[in-house]
C-alpha cells in the first residue's frame, strides 16, 4: 500500500521560511535563478542558517519519538529549484531535522499541492502563494524573514499564539468595528454572547493542535494562546465560541487595542498570527510572525 499522512498534522513550509536564504535571495532578484542555482550548488556542504520558523519546525518534529507513531510531518513546499533542494535537504539534516518529503517547482506557484498533502498549516515568504493557499481552505501565513527568532526558553513547549478575528473565527464581527465602530461592535458581540462565532481560516490548525496536546509525547506538550484586540464585554462571545468547540486555549489577553508586541515578547511564542499587519509589525520585533492574508482587512 501507498504511505499515507493521515492522522498527522502536515506543516507544508517553503525554503526561506525555514531557513535563513534571505542573502542567496537578493542575487534571485537581482538576477536570474540560474545564478541562484549555481550560488546555493557552491553552498551545498554549508549549512543555511535557521530561519524564522524554525524553532516551531524543530519542536514539532519532537512529537515523533522513535518507538512511537509519526504524528506530525513537515514538507518543504519551495519555489525553489531542485538543485537548490539538494541544500535544504542537507540544511535539515545538520540541525537533526526530520525532514523527508519536498516539492520544488523552480518558480511555479507551488500552494496547488496543499490539497494532495491535506495540509493542516503552510508557512511562505510569497504573499500570492500564501493568498492562494487561504482562498483553497488551508491555514496560510506569509512569514516576516526578518523576525525575531523564538526564545529558547522553553526547549519542551511548542507555544502559538492567535489573533482571534478573521484568524481563529470569522471577520463577522471585525466588518461591524470598521463599518460602524466599537459601540457598534461591542453592541454586537453583548447582544451574541451566546452565539458562537463562524469558523475563521486557522479553526483546522487550533483543532490539529488541540489534539496534539491530548497526547503530549515524550515530554512534548502544546501551549496556545488567544492574543485579541477585544476587551470586555466583547471576551464573552470569543470563550464561548471556544467552549463550543470543545478546544481550551492556555492563555487569552484581551487587550483592547493596546500593542500586542511587549505582550507576546513575554508569552515568547515560536509562531504568533494576526491578519493585520500593523498588529505584525508589533510582534515581528520581538517574535517570529505571519500574516494571515484574510478577512474584510486584506480584501
Amino acid at each position: 500500500m501507498p504511505a499515507t499522512l493521515a492522522g498527522q498534522l502536515v506543516v507544508a513550509i517553503s525554503s526561506r521560511a525555514l531557513f535563513d536564504f534571505e542573502e542567496e535571495n537578493q542575487l534571485f532578484e537581482a538576477e536570474d535563478d540560474r545564478a541562484y542555482m549555481q550560488l546555493q550548488l557552491a553552498r551545498l556542504d554549508q549549512p543555511a542558517r535557521p530561519g524564522v520558523a524554525f524553532s516551531l519546525v524543530n519542536k514539532l518534529l519532537a512529537f515523533n519519538g522513535p518507538d512511537q507513531a509519526q504524528r506530525v510531518e513537515v514538507v518543504v513546499l519551495s519555489r525553489n529549484d531542485p538543485v537548490s533542494g539538494m541544500r535544504v535537504f542537507r540544511s535539515a539534516r545538520h540541525y537533526g531535522l526530520a525532514v523527508q518529503r519536498g516539492v520544488f517547482t523552480r518558480g511555479a506557484p507551488p500552494w496547488r499541492y496543499l490539497t494532495p498533502l491535506k495540509a493542516n498549516l503552510f508557512l511562505s515568504v510569497n504573499e500570492a502563494d500564501v493568498r492562494q493557499a487561504l482562498m483553497a481552505g488551508v491555514p496560510a501565513a506569509r512569514v516576516y524573514p526578518h523576525s525575531a527568532h523564538a526564545s529558547d526558553a522553553h526547549p519542551l513547549e511548542v507555544r502559538i499564539a492567535f489573533d482571534g478575528d478573521a484568524v481563529l473565527f470569522s471577520d463577522e464581527a471585525e466588518r461591524i468595528y470598521q463599518s460602524d465602530g466599537l459601540d457598534a461592535f461591542q453592541a454586537h458581540e453583548t447582544l451574541r454572547a451566546g452565539t458562537p462565532l463562524p469558523a475563521g481560516p486557522f479553526k483546522p490548525l487550533l483543532e490539529a493542535l488541540h489534539r496534539l496536546q491530548q497526547a503530549p509525547a515524550q515530554g512534548m506538550q502544546v501551549r496556545t494562546a488567544l492574543v485579541t484586540a477585544r476587551s470586555a464585554p466583547a471576551h464573552e462571545r470569543a470563550i464561548r465560541t471556544l467552549m463550543n468547540w470543545s478546544i481550551d486555549v492556555d492563555e487569552a489577553m484581551f487587550l483592547g487595542g493596546l500593542a500586542k508586541g511587549e505582550f507576546l515578547r513575554e508569552f515568547e511564542p515560536d509562531f504568533f498570527f494576526d491578519d493585520q499587519t500593523g498588529h505584525i509589525e508589533s510582534a515581528s520585533a520581538h517574535v517570529p510572525s505571519g500574516h494571515v492574508a484574510a478577512g474584510i482587512s486584506n480584501a
